[in-house]
């Protein structure tokens, strides 16, 4: 099985994104955009419910969330990008106390991993982006913090990894990657 590597394009993850809400997939949009957005796993994002996002009695979407990490039982504070903000201001007409946030309309329940996986991993497909996965999403989060100048240890923190160097494999550094810090250092000048 091949290891699943980050969207390195703004543009195609921008069309992912999009593909969705010109669909008229509203709850897939938000799918992809919290996931890039916040690093969580498919699991802790699918078991996210409308309480953990939206204040009913200010009628308002949080700012920040608190996760307790399915596979290392971590509590964490995760801040909401106003993209993601955004996203979940398009969905809140579904917005129902005790319900999930990714519903599936037809058993009531949040959509398994396996129909999340399928609906990104079809929609990168129809827009001929290659392998992508939930996990991609995931890593993409990494990538471009990496891309930004953010600190790895940092990253290593918001991922929750035991190590810098399980941190640096995550984030799929390519070729051409290193070939822009050989390439951009002016060191003589």
């Amino acid at each position: 099985m091949a290891a699943t590597e980050p969207i390195r394009d703004r543009r195609q993850l921008r069309r992912l994104a999009d593909y969705f809400l010109e669909k008229g997939q509203v709850r897939n949009h938000v799918l992809v955009v919290l996931a890039v957005h916040t690093a969580l796993r498919v699991g802790d994002l699918l078991s996210l419910t409308w309480d953990d996002m939206y204040d009913f009695r200010k009628n308002r979407v949080h700012k920040s969330i608190r996760v307790t990490e399915k596979k290392t039982g971590k509590a964490k504070s995760v801040a909401l990008h106003r993209d993601a903000v955004r996203a979940l201001e398009l969905f809140a007409g579904s917005a129902r106390q005790g319900r999930s946030l990714f519903e599936n309309p037809r058993t009531g329940k949040a959509i398994s991993r396996v129909q999340a996986y399928r609906v990104v991993r079809a929609a990168a497909e129809e827009l001929g982006m290659g392998r992508v996965s939930c996990h991609s999403l995931r890593k993409t989060f990494g990538y471009f913090a990496w891309k930004g100048g953010r600190p790895l240890a940092v990253i290593m923190e918001i991922y929750n990894h035991s190590s810098l160097a399980v941190t640096r494999r995550y984030l799929g550094v390519a070729q051409d990657d290193k070939d822009k810090v050989y390439l951009g250092l002016r060191l003589l000048a």
